[in-house]
């Protein structure tokens, strides 16, 4: 049995076109969706594949209709495989029931996966790169060490607020806590008042004149 899934991304755009060529493909059921492909649940997507039963074909008007990227796809189609159910698609003319459509697909999952290791590839070469300049992978740090150095100084003066540190170098109260020392490291502030001398004398100290 042939069973039909037409989908367009918004309601402005009218189904009917995906369903009259479906029909005419010999669909005998027609089940449809208003939403974008890359949503992962969609309602009448969710049905067809209940309602499809082993030795029944999918048919879709077009190949975007179905999977939201050509990894979802393959993940589809590879799972109607296992539940023996075909797949066509009408304008690129694939049939999984037929050996060329299932060399078509064999070829997209190649494809898929030689995409897939040439990503890690690149990623692991640009750490590498990165690793011999000096750099680590991960996120890059919000405030550097000149950074942390100026916040610390700015905090040494207690008319200074945190807040107003904050906004002078651009983070939030969180950033600016997690980049400083820990408190028993963090220099004592420095008072700018200078201590008056002792002006009181000692007595004791002091050498009498000795009498002749």
């Amino acid at each position: 049995m042939l069973v039909g899934y037409a989908r367009v991304s918004t309601a402005d755009q009218k189904l009917s076109l995906q369903k009259d060529a479906l029909r005419k493909a010999g669909c005998k059921r027609v089940f449809a969706d208003v939403a974008s492909g890359g949503q992962t649940a969609r309602d009448g997507l969710t049905e067809v594949l209940e309602f499809l039963r082993e030795r029944d074909t999918l048919v879709v008007w077009r190949l975007d209709r179905l999977g939201r990227s050509l990894k979802h796809l393959i993940e589809m189609v590879t799972e109607l495989q296992t539940r023996h159910i075909g797949f066509r698609s009408l304008q690129e003319h694939i049939d999984t029931t037929t050996s060329g459509g299932k060399l078509v697909f064999h070829v997209f999952g190649a494809l898929a996966e030689f995409e897939r290791e040439l990503l890690q590839e690149r990623t692991r070469a640009g750490l590498a790169v990165a690793r011999a300049r000096g750099r680590k992978g991960g996120r890059r740090r919000v405030m550097d060490d000149k950074r942390v150095a100026m916040a610390v100084a700015l905090l040494q003066n207690p008319e200074t607020s945190v807040a107003e540190v904050c906004q002078t170098l651009k983070v939030s109260r969180a950033t600016l806590y997690r980049y400083l020392p820990a408190p028993d490291q963090t220099p004592a502030p420095v008072s700018s008042k200078k201590t008056a001398p002792n002006k009181s004398t000692n007595v004791s100290n002091v050498s009498r004149p000795s009498k002749h």
